[in-house]
């Protein structure tokens, strides 16, 4: 399986507008979760808790799109892995 970048992830998105564009930028993300991988194995899904942390920020700060969201998420999965606690 190939992995997609958070930019090849934004730009394949990129035709879409609002919540359609978090909606199609989540789908890609959770297709290549790894959560059942070593750190996490298996014990949450990483993904999940990254795009239910980038939910929360919205409602304090409102919502980004496209390669901003892609990003973050990307960030926020980087953290989680890094730190399972998270």
């Amino acid at each position: 399986m190939e992995y997609l970048t958070a930019e090849q992830i934004a730009d394949l998105t990129n035709d879409k507008d609002g919540l359609a564009n978090i909606r199609a930028i989540n789908k890609l993300f959770r297709q290549q979760d790894d959560s059942h991988l070593w750190p996490i194995n298996g014990k949450f899904n990483a993904t999940n808790r990254a795009i239910a942390k980038s939910s929360r920020m919205a409602k304090y700060n409102g919502c980004v799109y496209g390669l901003e969201y892609a990003y973050q998420l990307d960030h926020f999965i980087s953290q989680i892995v890094n730190n399972a606690q998270l």
